[in-house]
């Protein structure tokens, strides 16, 4: 099994971490440079607890003590992944064997299921589903990649009667975004890696409107708890490698099974009127010949599911 990353691991045991403990990761988190030269003392007070605490939580991150700490954040940062790196790292493993890119995608795949099952509890994936079904509106977030996530899971709940919402632009557009939120939403954030300024933005604002907010992530449930009603945590991948996206996408299929069981008869219903359109929509359809020459048949075009 693939090591965790330092956010990984972070995000893994922070719920069980005491109040002090937590800050001391958080501070770890959010200044690793700082951390590899920092000793205990120093890194104690600045987050106003001991050292003893400090070594203590580094401990409690699965590391002997701060020195190996020091040797995985170095060689993280180091590493300094993007995209193209990513990749890179992702075709060293498979070379050019188009077999091992089959085996070795579909292993992480099913690695990265198994996380799910592991990680996220029964108690919050009835949480997150209750807050969905329950909401007035659901405002979902996703910009990059995340943006297809985020248009599936509003077109799915659309489609139960659910009126949804997606966020996707980015820059100044995202303003416009944000001017849509309104008493009762309930938000729905994909977010990965990086807390983004559109996100920091984005969670003010809920934050002011008083809304519920459910964060998807990989590695940012432990710095941004405090912010957030629920977090999600889905792994994408090995953390190393190019991200991939099936748990994220099995999370959300999940919800939405959730979220018709809990709205079973609106659900049904919003689907029956859905398929009355498509059958009239398909009972107007034009007809089109089908072969060569003026006695060519005709054959009903159908429209598209």
């Amino acid at each position: 099994m693939p090591v965790a990353s330092f956010e990984e691991r972070v995000s893994l045991r922070l719920e069980t971490m005491s109040p002090a403990e937590r800050r001391v990761a958080n501070l770890l988190l959010e200044a690793r440079e700082e951390a590899l030269v920092a000793s205990a003392a120093g890194l104690a007070e600045k987050a106003q607890t001991s050292d003893a605490t400090v070594v203590r939580t580094v401990k409690s991150l699965g590391f002997s003590g701060m020195n190996e700490m020091r040797q995985v954040l170095a060689a993280e940062l180091k590493q300094s992944l993007n995209i193209a790196s990513r990749l890179t790292e992702t075709l060293r493993d498979v070379g050019d064997d188009l077999d091992a890119a089959f085996s070795h995608t579909l292993d992480i795949h099913r690695e990265a299921i198994k996380r799910l099952r592991r990680d996220i509890s029964p108690e919050v994936f009835r949480a997150a589903v209750e807050a969905v079904a329950g909401a007035r509106r659901v405002v979902i977030f996703g910009i990059g990649p995340s943006s297809a996530v985020a248009s599936y899971l509003a077109a799915q709940l659309g489609r139960f009667g659910i009126d949804a919402l997606c966020l996707v632009h980015t820059g100044l557009l995202f303003a416009d975004d944000l001017l849509k939120l309104r008493k009762g939403d309930v938000l729905i954030a994909f977010a990965y890696t990086h807390v983004y300024r559109e996100l920091t933005v984005l969670l003010d604002e809920t934050a002011r409107h008083g809304l519920k907010s459910i964060l998807i992530t990989d590695s940012l449930a432990g710095k941004l708890s405090a912010r957030v009603a629920l977090s999600l945590t889905v792994a994408r991948g090995r953390a190393d490698m190019l991200s991939l996206h099936t748990a994220t996408l099995g999370l959300v299929e999940a919800l939405l099974v959730g979220i018709a069981v809990k709205k079973a008869r609106s659900a049904v219903r919003s689907l029956e009127v859905l398929n009355a359109l498509r059958k009239e929509l398909a009972e107007g359809a034009v007809d089109v010949p089908v072969g060569r020459g003026p006695k060519a048949r005709h054959r009903p075009r159908r429209s598209p599911h």
